[in-house]
């Protein structure tokens, strides 16, 4: 009930006529007739009571509020169409039907009202990610902290020992700042405009607070809320060093941020100024509904002169009139597109203008990158291969989380893949070692998994391009290229242990490159030959190689379903485009489901196969999804260009229009479906309300529907109508 008071509230400030109308009831049912002046006959208007003279005069002031309105649309390049809703308010005062009169005038204020709740509701979406924007930042004033480039605490600049890293050489922070207890970061911070923090403050944000500004997260670690972004719903664990972007919601500890951007170059703004432009813009679909409104009013004022002639009755004309409703053209139409705009908003979809929502749902050819879109971003193990005749007692579970605890410390493209398998490694020895699996022998039960929580981890070093060395619980390990990894410590493969019967010359030890190479022939051999899309790291354990890594780019978990579901939709064709080897982007391609591949490209090369198709006579529309950074040119070049990306990088692509905000390639069909059940809406909506409105003109011209009658009955037309365009929000695909 206080929802519904609220709501109503809301609505008679918005429209304040209505308020106004539904007074003018009062004296219009009390004293109509009332004439304490005596006999005044008016031309056209006879001699109206007081009731009467309130309905005209309220009359008077809508005409003038409506007046004004056509002449600001026609300023902003629209049509002004809402000549029918004055042609019959006047008509209707001239033939003294002023009850007739009172109901336009009642339904002109709640179709206002009604179109302003339908576009809030609409909306809903999008005002949520615009009244979560932060509003203030708390800048720290620890001693030593530089903000907004100047050293504080102790008054001096700090210009003869600033380390450039934004702290001075200080002593210690305060015991308890730097225990990070909450009350002490609470205690040392002013409280800003978010607007005033500049790159390199040093910032707090408090528990459930939104993080206001991008930056790099000083803290060791938090939990981080990113649904407001990328509609992530579970939050994500960040650690020290990690980005943390504007919009986050922090969890239940304080955390310490650096800020790297403004906030008007922070993610959370580039997200608006998406959703700004998605709700200014309107598409051609709109545009068109306001021209066709123009027909419409020509033929209502057509039906009701006819009438009128006719009949010879001047009443008909305003019966026909009050029925006249252009509200599905003008109000349903952009309604049901905000709602459709809204929907993709909230299942992580950003679209820069309205117009690309009416192109989705026409497209036929999509184009897909395929590292990092049709498969994962880093390349995955999938298995671990234990080198023939190594005599170890270590399984696979025991190479995974030794390489998997070095790597963690590496650069390298596939160091992501192999800590992840260790982590994953490092549970399945837990578990092992809790249900009394002991698998080592006494001795080596140091092992990683073997009673210990966490490796004891020391001495890594990484040698760009070859591998990375480490000693892990006092095991010397290293992974990386098979020469690296099986050489000893000088750096010389041990080629005599595997060419047995043979002496070894000095040269050989050396300068031991023809060893260096009949032993990798060697190994390769006894481990067999790598797929066209695999690519492997070696593992040494104490001076003995014992396995190779296996990787290879992996398809998404649902991409198959996606592209599925792309094809159900009726989409034509699907294309691969990739840099990649033939070889390895058909196996991609057989895996997901894709037929036509375009393998070996350059960027070029891409920009060239989207555009022929582009191009083509007779073609629909093509889109290209990648990930927004290094296919800003194809993207820009097809007809769509989808983004997708983990709402941590370039989230406001400037050469894609639609934007992927949660990394998942099942939005691209689901972007699909919301637009083409947009669209269908829409029509359903218009078509029904002109189908009706015309239904009714045609029976008020027959003189079956009085006057006052129709006027009700016009705007229960107009809610019919909005309230289908607001089904679009419904959750149907």
């Amino acid at each position: 009930m206080r929802k519904f008071i609220y709501l109503c509230s809301h609505l008679c400030v918005q429209v304040p006529l209505l308020p106004i109308a539904v007074l003018t009831v009062i004296p219009l049912a009390v004293c109509p007739s009332w004439r304490p002046w005596g006999a005044a006959d008016i031309p056209v208007l006879g001699n109206p009571g007081v009731g009467q003279w309130i309905v005209i005069i309220v009359v008077a002031y809508t005409i003038i509020d409506t007046v004004r309105g056509m002449i600001d649309d026609l300023r902003h390049g629209r049509v002004g169409v809402d000549l029918l809703a004055v042609v019959a308010i006047v008509a209707t005062v001239a033939v003294q039907e002023y009850w007739a009169s009172w109901a336009v005038v009642l339904m002109i204020s709640s179709g206002e009202a009604i179109e302003e709740y339908a576009q809030s509701k609409a909306e809903s979406s999008l005002t949520a990610l615009m009244t979560a924007a932060p509003q203030t930042a708390h800048v720290v004033r620890w001693p030593g902290v530089r903000v907004a480039g100047v050293n504080t605490g102790d008054g001096s600049d700090g210009s003869s020992d600033d380390r450039g890293d934004g702290f001075r050489k200080v002593a210690a922070l305060p015991s308890s700042a730097a225990s990070g207890s909450p009350d002490a970061a609470t205690s040392h911070y002013d409280t800003v405009a978010v607007e005033s923090v500049t790159p390199g403050d040093v910032l707090i944000v408090l528990p459930g607070e939104t993080v206001p500004v991008d930056g790099e997260l000083l803290s060791g670690s938090a939990t981080l809320d990113l649904s407001n972004i990328n509609g992530e719903p579970v939050p994500r664990e960040v650690f020290a060093g990690a980005r943390v972007m504007s919009g986050a919601v922090n969890g239940s500890t304080t955390l310490t941020m650096r800020a790297a951007e403004a906030a008007r170059d922070s993610q959370y703004q580039r997200i608006l100024a998406l959703v700004a432009a998605a709700q200014d813009s309107r598409p051609a679909v709109v545009k068109t509904a306001d021209v066709l409104a123009v027909p419409f009013t020509v033929l209502a004022l057509a039906i009701a002169a006819v009438a009128w002639l006719v009949s010879g009755v001047p009443t008909r004309f305003a019966q026909v009139l009050v029925l006249a409703t252009p509200c599905p053209l003008l109000i349903a139409a952009p309604v049901a597109y905000v709602a459709g705009t809204g929907r993709l908003a909230k299942s992580g979809i950003l679209i820069k203008t309205q117009d690309v929502l009416e192109n989705l749902g026409r497209v036929t050819h999509v184009f897909f990158d395929k590292t990092g879109t049709l498969t994962v971003k880093q390349p995955q193990v999938t298995r671990v291969e234990m080198l023939p005749g190594a005599g170890t007692h270590l399984n696979e579970d025991h190479v995974l989380m030794m390489a998997g605890v070095v790597e963690t410390y590496s650069v390298h493209i596939l160091a992501k893949g192999i800590a992840k398998a260790g982590t994953e490694a490092l549970s399945r020895l837990h578990r092992r070692f809790e249900e009394g699996q002991r698998l080592c022998p006494q001795p080596d039960a140091d092992w990683p998994g073997h009673g210990r929580d966490y490796p004891v981890v020391k001495h890594i070093d990484e040698d760009a391009g070859k591998g990375i060395s480490g000693e892990v619980n006092g095991h010397k390990v290293r992974v990386g290229r098979l020469s690296f990894a099986a050489s000893s410590e000088d750096g010389f493969l041990p080629v005599e242990r595997i060419v047995p019967g043979r002496a070894t010359t000095d040269g050989d030890r050396r300068f031991g490159k023809q060893g260096e190479g009949r032993l990798a022939d060697e190994i390769r051999t006894r481990f067999g030959m790598l797929a066209p899309d695999e690519m492997a790291s070696y593992v040494s354990v104490d001076g003995h190689l014992i396995a190779r890594i296996v990787l290879r780019d992996v398809p998404r978990a649902n991409a198959k379903s996606a592209l599925a579901s792309l094809r159900g939709l009726g989409v034509a064709k699907l294309s691969m485009l990739t840099g990649d080897k033939r070889a390895s982007a058909a196996i991609i391609a057989s895996e997901v489901g894709i037929d036509d591949v375009h393998a070996e490209l350059f960027p070029e090369d891409k920009v060239a196969a989207v555009t022929t198709a582009t191009v083509t006579p007779s073609r629909g529309v093509t889109m290209m999804v990648g990930d927004g950074v290094n296919d800003a040119p194809v993207l820009a070049a097809a007809d769509i260009g989808m983004a997708m990306t983990d709402g941590t990088s370039t989230a406001a692509s400037e050469s894609a229009q639609v934007v992927i905000l949660n990394d998942d390639i099942a939005a691209v069909p689901r972007a699909i479906a919301i637009a083409r059940r947009t669209k269908r809406v829409m029509l359903q909506a218009v078509l029904a309300g002109l189908a009706l409105a015309l239904i009714g003109m045609v029976a008020a011209a027959f003189n079956l529907i009085p006057v006052v009658v129709g006027a009700f009955l016009q705007e229960a037309i107009d809610v019919v109508s909005i309230l289908w365009a607001l089904t679009a929000l419904l959750d149907r695909d």
